[in-house]
């Protein structure tokens, strides 16, 4: 079955060092939801985009690589028979209901490289 990365979108990461289990309960439940379905087979939750170290060329700097109202803040991969099923598990993301957030899906071209330790 293809994968398609989600790409979630906000205004700030909920996944701040101090975030409370109350702030990150709703996005919490989703990726168990999606564990359990058997649907999503990774996901990463970014820190806030003040932690990103951008680099470009020779240059080092702080913050994140693009300055916008809003940014990745996480991402998963999903397994779904097609795109139009990937959209419809993607619309249940908690970040499409919120008036600055949303989400982008992306078929997966390649990766998935593991090494052998």
């Amino acid at each position: 079955m293809p994968d398609f990365a989600i790409l979630i979108y906000a205004d700030e990461s909920l996944h701040a060092l101090e975030a409370s289990e109350a702030d990150l309960k709703e996005n919490d439940q989703h990726a168990r939801d999606l564990h359990e379905s058997g649907a999503m087979s990774l996901a990463f939750a970014l820190t806030p985009r003040a932690s990103a170290v951008s680099i470009r060329h020779d240059t080092t700097t702080a913050g994140p690589f693009v300055h916008a109202d809003q940014f990745v803040a996480g991402f998963y991969v999903i397994d779904a028979p097609d795109l139009n099923t990937a959209i419809a598990i993607a619309r249940l993301n908690p970040a499409v209901r919120t008036s600055t957030g949303g989400v982008e899906v992306r078929p997966v071209h390649s990766g998935g490289i593991t090494t052998n330790d």
